[in-house]
């Protein structure tokens, strides 16, 4: 068995790693991690969590190249609900559907699954065609202002990120908007699937809501397969790559991931990155003034406070890195807010700077998992933000009593309320 050298880079101070203690579900960690992943990649960078656990990486050289390594895949968690849902056919119930849709869903595919799923997905996100849409969201940005324009508040979560998201897929995919709330509940419930520690009562709810989306979108695609529009769906029936074509079960996948992934971590980086902005009244002033700088300030939002703040892989062969042997078969948590604040490659890495350049954080993974909506979540965050502050420019925050969403791995808020009282 090979062993591959990520990075030889001393792994820090050994008899501070032997001390360093701290809970990755504890609410003051939900709250704020980057004192946390600060404290882990001066003190042990490449840190086994617990005897026998998963190793945590926080370094930016490192997660970089661990996420371009050949000697890793993706989390098992598609085999994990397998094994849950063996225990479950016992009492004669089941995860049928949420263990194939997961099966599915690209962030948990490996090649050369992966790369054919992708081949046939890949065109209908391009920035070409998402650059198209530029119009049409800006549309729903303005209607979902209106809105609120005559009150004196609103919650950026509840009142635009959220609702934005939502409508915004649903338009990609030509869902109805009367059919839209119903699909951002059942989304709501599977937008756990990310999360490492989840009951079996959550994923039998996950399951369940699974099903129904599934359902509702079965009955769609066969009106697409009779009538076809200028939509995602459409599309997806026929696409086609080297004469292979997506069976229906992968496009119901495909369409699940949408809503259960991109609508999520899209919203919360519009309501982190309206935060931030908040919390840097220098860089809101010189954004209200040069609106231009849109793009810049969307990837320092994303750079700062990712929307996902971890992934996990798993070694195909032993990993060198920071002079730790990981071994094939364990699992490898790359802290992606951790390294998108690291000092190393980003000078002052705690402060929101609208002018940064270069900045090539890693918020959208790397390589061949480079996330497949990118460019979608670029635009509407680059849209959201940049019309909410040009035409309420006296927002304030009207709380300093913020709630995260309970996840270690999705970061983003409950609510945002706000004022923009003159």
């Amino acid at each position: 068995m090979k062993q591959e050298v990520i990075s030889t880079k001393n792994s820090g101070n050994r008899e501070l790693a032997k001390t360093l203690k701290f809970n990755l579900f504890d609410p003051k960690f939900n709250a704020n991690p980057y004192p946390t992943y600060h404290q882990l990649r001066s003190e042990d960078p490449v840190h086994r969590y617990f005897v026998g656990g998963d190793w945590i990486v926080t370094r930016y050289a490192d997660v970089k190249a661990v996420l371009k390594s050949g000697c890793v895949r993706t989390d098992d968690r598609p085999k994990s609900i397998h094994e849950r849902n063996k225990y479950l056919q016992k009492k004669g119930k089941n995860l049928n559907t949420l263990a194939y849709t997961t099966s599915r869903f690209l962030f948990y595919m490996n090649p050369p699954d992966h790369t054919r799923l992708r081949a046939l997905v890949g065109k209908g996100f391009s920035p070409v065609v998402v650059e198209r849409m530029r119009p049409r969201i800006q549309e729903i940005v303005d209607e979902l202002l209106d809105k609120v324009r005559h009150q004196e508040s609103m919650d950026i979560v509840a009142d635009l990120a959220s609702p934005l998201s939502v409508n915004v897929i649903s338009r990609l995919l030509g869902i109805p908007k009367e059919a839209q709330q119903q699909l951002h509940q059942w989304t709501d419930v599977l937008s756990r699937i990310l999360d490492p520690l989840v009951s079996l009562e959550e994923y039998e709810a996950m399951n369940k809501a699974t099903e129904e989306i599934q359902e509702y979108l079965r009955t769609l695609i066969a009106e697409r397969e009779k009538d076809p529009q200028k939509d995602l769906i459409s599309h997806l029936i026929a696409a086609k790559e080297q004469n292979d074509r997506l069976s229906q079960n992968e496009i119901l996948a495909i369409c699940t991931l949408l809503f259960g992934a991109g609508e999520e971590t899209t919203g919360n980086t519009i309501g982190n990155g309206i935060l931030a902005l908040l919390q840097h009244p220098n860089q809101m002033e010189q954004l209200k003034r040069e609106p231009t700088m849109i793009q810049n300030a969307v990837e320092e939002i994303i750079r700062y406070d990712s929307a996902i703040q971890m992934l996990t892989r798993i070694a195909t062969d032993n990993l060198e890195i920071g002079n730790q042997t990981i071994k094939a078969g364990e699992k490898i948590v790359l802290c992606l807010g951790a390294a998108n604040r690291d000092p190393a490659q980003f000078p002052e890495p705690d402060e929101l700077n609208i002018n940064r350049e270069p900045n090539h954080h890693v918020a959208f993974a790397d390589s061949i998992h480079y996330c497949l909506g990118a460019a979608l979540a670029r635009v509407e965050s680059q849209i959201a933000i940049n019309t909410l502050i040009q035409q309420f420019p006296n927002l304030k925050l009207a709380s300093d009593q913020l709630e995260w969403r309970k996840s270690i791995v999705i970061r983003g808020l409950k609510t945002l309320p706000v004022s923009f009282i003159k």
